[in-house]
C-alpha cells in the first residue's frame, strides 16, 4: 500500500508540483512550504539569540517585557513579502503554521524562552476575523507552541475595538489608534504565568506593546515576552 501511495504521490507531484511560497520554484521531496535555498538566504534577524536586541530596546521605558524577538526582516518587493501577505490576506494559514514552527525551533534552541508557559496570539476584532475567516497569528502561535512544548490560549485576550489599519499612520497616530483596544477576559488563566505574545508583523511595536501592557495590567504576577514573525529594518535602526 505504501508503494502505491508513493507512486500516486510522485505522479501528483509531477503534474501539480508544490511550489516554494517565496521563490515559486517546485519543492523537492522533503521540502515544506519554503525551499532549502530560500530558507538558507532568508533575511533572518538572529534576535532570538540575544536578550538585548533592537526589538527588546523598542520596549524599554514603555512596557516591562521579559524577552522580545523578531524572526526576519520585512523586505518590500520580495518573495518574503508575498509569503507574509499570503498567510495574512489570502488564506494560506498552513504557511503561517509552518513558519511558526520554523521560528519556534530557533526560539527553543536559543534557550532564552525555555520558561514560557503559554503562547497567546495577537487577537483580531471579531468583525475582521469573520471577514477574513481566520486569524493568521493563531497559526503562527500554534507553530511556535508546538516547538516550545506549551499550549496556545486563543480566548483569554480579545480585541474590543475594531481599530483602523496601522498602515500609513504616523507614529503618534499609531499609538492613539490602539489605546484601549484590548481586554483580558480570563485573567486567571494568565495570572502568574510567562506569556509569549505572538504577532505577524511588527513595525513601530505600538500594537504589540498595547496588548502586552493590558495583559500585565489585568493578570496579576504574569510575565510577558513578545515574538513578531517579521520586523521593519528601518524601525530597528538597521541599514538596508
Amino acid at each position: 500500500m505504501s508503494i502505491l501511495s508513493d507512486f500516486v504521490h510522485d505522479i501528483a507531484s509531477l503534474l501539480f508540483p508544490a511550489r516554494c511560497a517565496v521563490c515559486g520554484e517546485p519543492l523537492a521531496r522533503g521540502e515544506r512550504t519554503v525551499c532549502t535555498f530560500c530558507r538558507a538566504t532568508a533575511p533572518l534577524t538572529g534576535y532570538w539569540n540575544e536578550a538585548d536586541n533592537p526589538v527588546a530596546r523598542k520596549c524599554w521605558g514603555l512596557v516591562p517585557v521579559e524577552r522580545a524577538s523578531g524572526f526576519l526582516f520585512f523586505v518590500h518587493a520580495s518573495g518574503w513579502r508575498r509569503l507574509i501577505h499570503g498567510f495574512k490576506y489570502r488564506g494560506a494559514w498552513r504557511t503561517a503554521r509552518e513558519m511558526g514552527a520554523w521560528y519556534g525551533r530557533h526560539l527553543k534552541q536559543s534557550g532564552l524562552y525555555d520558561d514560557v508557559e503559554v503562547v497567546v496570539p495577537m487577537p483580531l476584532h471579531p468583525f475582521r476575523r469573520c471577514r477574513r475567516g481566520y486569524n493568521q497569528s493563531e497559526y503562527l502561535a500554534e507553530g511556535i507552541a508546538s516547538q516550545l512544548g506549551v499550549g496556545v490560549d486563543r480566548r483569554s485576550v480579545r480585541r474590543r475595538r475594531n481599530t483602523p489599519s496601522q498602515a500609513l499612520k504616523s507614529r503618534r497616530d499609531r499609538a492613539r489608534n490602539v489605546e484601549g483596544a484590548f481586554a483580558v477576559r480570563r485573567p486567571e488563566r494568565l495570572a502568574g504565568r510567562h506569556v509569549l505574545l505572538v504577532d505577524d508583523v511588527m513595525t513601530t511595536g505600538n500594537t504589540l506593546l498595547a496588548c502586552a501592557a493590558e495583559i500585565l495590567r489585568a493578570a496579576p504576577g504574569c510575565r510577558v515576552s513578545i515574538a513578531a514573525f517579521a520586523v521593519s529594518r528601518h524601525e530597528m535602526g538597521v541599514k538596508e
